[in-house]
């Protein structure tokens, strides 16, 4: 049976604005279906690196926390720590960082908490018998909260493809030792003939992992995490993804991390598809956005949302501006290239974006372990 999924543009009138259209959306949806008399809500968000500007808008997150607060819940903001160097690799940055970018009682109208604590070492383990990562391990102030209500700023991934409500739950929920699981296969490489031997890898690997020989980046893979920072940051493109299968492993493990998190907890889920940048809000910058912005939609189903949410984007124009989507189609195409005058797969921009993953596999197994359904009912308000 297909799943519903909810969407309103992002279209406003006098006197009816965005946060009044996210309400009322989340209302439709039957999020207030949900008993929080008296429930611990961990409302999982991505609070953006420091010097990155397209997460989402805390705002947003207040018109969340107010709801359910009217419903007797007891809600937090959270997060885990990152598993390479900037600024929320550790509990102290991470709040500093979460505050500065607008997230705090004032402004969202509740308390912020890191999930996995001081060093990313607070977790529960989770036994979902995956067959990737049988025991996921999540942090624990999400682990242990009754309710798991997820925000998700809707992205191009660099190496799961996309980041959605799966990678918002699964990836951003494990401690830093689970993020050490989930990342352990998707250790990237590098094109000698692409790097310039800047150095740009060498000073930001959290791990030590990667350094400069004779003006060319070699990765020691006896040090790498697979943490993916190398790959973000290369302005030539020549650290990359491995292969293709290490990002399908990925996102199936993210697929069971997230399987963990939702848990026997009722869960909602909530995806904003604006800024829709072509990376993920993990780095301390943000690239120029590849479609306009297109509206928020909402489910109980995140494989659901997901799915529509991808759909969305794909069946958008993309902005002819110069962006990262753009210069893949002119080297792919020519530079009097629209995507709509070639095939079906041309148009999936974030396989164009992010030739080495896979984003169709993550959804496919979550689909397969029963987190939700592919099949969705698009309801526009």
């Amino acid at each position: 049976m297909a799943s519903k999924v909810y969407f309103t543009d992002l279209r406003t009138r006098p006197g009816h604005s965005l946060l009044q259209k996210l309400e009322a959306m989340v209302k439709r949806a039957g999020m207030e279906q949900i008993d929080f008399k008296d429930k611990y809500v961990a409302i999982k968000i991505h609070f953006g690196e420091f010097g990155n500007v397209a997460y989402i808008r805390p705002n947003y997150a207040a018109v969340i926390v107010k709801l359910i607060k009217d419903l007797g819940g007891k809600p937090f903001l959270t997060d885990s720590n990152t598993l390479y160097s900037g600024s929320r690799s550790n509990a102290v940055d991470h709040l500093q960082t979460a505050m500065l970018n607008g997230f705090n009682p004032i402004s969202a109208g509740c308390n912020v908490i890191i999930a996995d604590g001081l060093r990313g070492t607070d977790e529960r383990i989770v036994d979902v018998q995956g067959a990737y990562c049988p025991e996921p391990k999540i942090g624990a102030a999400i682990a242990e909260a009754d309710i798991v209500i997820s925000l998700t700023h809707f992205k191009g991934h660099e190496q799961a493809g996309f980041g959605g409500a799966l990678k918002n739950l699964g990836m951003g929920s494990g401690s830093v030792a689970g993020k050490l699981d989930m990342h352990s296969t998707a250790q990237p490489k590098v094109d000698e003939e692409k790097c310039l031997g800047c150095k740009i890898c060498e000073k930001n690997c959290a791990h030590d992992a990667i350094h400069v020989v004779d003006k060319k980046a070699v990765i020691n893979y006896d040090k790498c995490v697979g943490c993916g920072q190398c790959v973000a940051l290369c302005k030539t493109e020549a650290a990359m993804m491995g292969s293709e299968e290490s990002g399908i492993v990925l996102n199936c493990k993210i697929a069971e991390y997230s399987k963990a998190v939702l848990k026997g907890k009722p869960n909602f889920h909530v995806a904003f598809i604006m800024n829709v940048s072509p990376e993920c809000d993990c780095w301390g910058h943000n690239d120029a956005a590849i479609v306009p912005d297109l509206g928020m939609a909402a489910s109980f189903d995140p494989v659901a949302l997901d799915q529509a949410c991808v759909d969305i984007v794909n069946n958008a124009p993309r902005l002819a501006t110069d962006n990262q989507l753009s210069q893949k189609v002119e080297e792919a195409h020519g530079h009097d290239c629209h995507c709509h005058e070639h095939n079906h797969e041309d148009n999936d921009k974030f396989r164009m974006l992010h030739p080495n993953t896979n984003w169709q596999s993550g959804l496919t197994y979550a689909e397969e372990i029963g987190i939700g359904t592919r099949e969705y009912e698009l309801i526009k308000m």
